[in-house]
């Protein structure tokens, strides 16, 4: 080989190794701490950047994304003496790289231990109930001392959470049977009062039937005496109207009388005493017929027995009539006849009165 290659050769190697260590080409959302001669000098932002050879080196490569940072869980004492285990949630963002690597040794490390403390300093001043209940205080109460504690570290910490408080089993326990205990009674207390509630609307609706159907009866009661009263003041103009006289009126007075013992409630039936005027006044009404008729029968008898004498009379020295004659058996059809025609006058007599009555009373035309 020629002897003036290999010189070529090694003075373009020591180039391309000074323009590599020259050129440093940081990515989006990282820094890079350089020093000189082990001497902070400065931090290399994203994109292309130029150093010196031998003389600068990158110190510490920083993500200053916000990243999250989860805590083991860490025994902590309440106030009333109760030990719970609380694991946390750190959100936090890097602003000052410098800071970040020349302030503090591991600021991961030192901001656990910093959580924790003030963990205990603030759990200390609660009980079990407000630690399980006051979650925001507690988070709002943490983020406030980290963030004064981390500022000169470089660290912005956005958000902590507490993600779990776990109690010892016991207290579990304890606690399962008294919110159990809560709601059988607030079961039981739902329970009475519905029950409560379902009586009162039940009595409300009942008195409100009862009220409704009082409210009705009565109307109906003073409809129907409405009614009655109409109709008995209808009945007694008609009969004014008409002029009906004391006959007409008697006979539908006992006409009557029989429906009043038509129910099947009625065990006695008590007479009025007007039924003998009543009975009297019928009796006055046909017996002018009745005598009539029987007047007529009478002198129908006298004609036949007259008739009887004067055959006997002209019959001189004629056999004498005996009972059982012919004559005699005629006479005795006659005397039945007219009984027969008494009682037919009688009856188309009472047929005539109520006819009248019918034609005088409203409702019977």
């Amino acid at each position: 080989m020629d002897p003036v290659v290999i010189p070529i050769l090694v003075a373009a190697l020591v180039v391309v190794f000074l323009v590599a260590a020259t050129v440093r080409i940081v990515p989006q959302a990282r820094r890079y701490n350089i020093e000189r001669f082990g001497r902070y000098r400065r931090t290399l932002q994203p994109g292309l950047n130029f150093v010196l050879p031998v003389a600068d080196r990158v110190n510490t490569k920083l993500d200053v994304r916000e990243q999250v940072y989860s805590s083991d869980p860490k025994p902590v004492i309440t106030e009333d003496n109760l030990v719970v285990n609380i694991d946390t949630v750190l959100y936090y963002q890097i602003t000052d790289p410098r800071a970040a690597a020349y302030e503090v040794a591991d600021y991961l490390q030192a901001i656990d231990q910093l959580t924790v403390t003030t963990l205990r300093n603030v759990i200390g001043s609660m009980d079990l109930e407000a630690t399980l209940t006051s979650r925001e205080e507690i988070n709002a109460r943490l983020r406030a001392v980290l963030d004064d504690a981390t500022g000169k570290w470089g660290i912005r910490v956005n958000r902590v959470e507490i993600k779990a408080i776990d109690p010892p089993n016991t207290i579990k326990e304890a606690m399962e049977k008294q919110m159990r205990a809560e709601r059988d009674k607030r079961a039981a207390i739902l329970h009475a009062e519905g029950e409560r509630q379902a009586k009162i609307l039940t009595a409300e609706g009942t008195k409100q039937k009862d009220i409704l159907e009082a409210q009705g009866t009565q109307q109906a009661m003073i409809l129907r005496a409405d009614g009655e009263s109409k109709a008995v003041e209808l009945v007694f103009q008609a009969v004014h109207r008409n002029n009906a006289d004391a006959k007409v009126l008697a006979y539908k007075y006992l006409e009557t009388l029989p429906h009043l013992a038509q129910s099947d409630n009625n065990t006695f039936w008590v007479i009025p005493g007007e039924l003998t005027e009543a009975i009297r006044t019928v009796t006055t009404a046909f017996g002018d017929q009745s005598a009539g008729a029987g007047l007529s029968a009478s002198a129908e008898r006298e004609d036949v027995a007259a008739d009887v004498a004067d055959s006997d009379k002209d019959s001189v020295g004629a056999p004498e009539i005996e009972p059982n004659s012919t004559l005699a058996l005629d006479a005795v059809a006659a005397a039945d006849e007219a009984a027969k025609q008494a009682a037919a006058a009688v009856s188309d007599a009472k047929a005539e009165a109520e006819a009248a009555g019918e034609t005088r009373l409203p409702g019977r035309r």
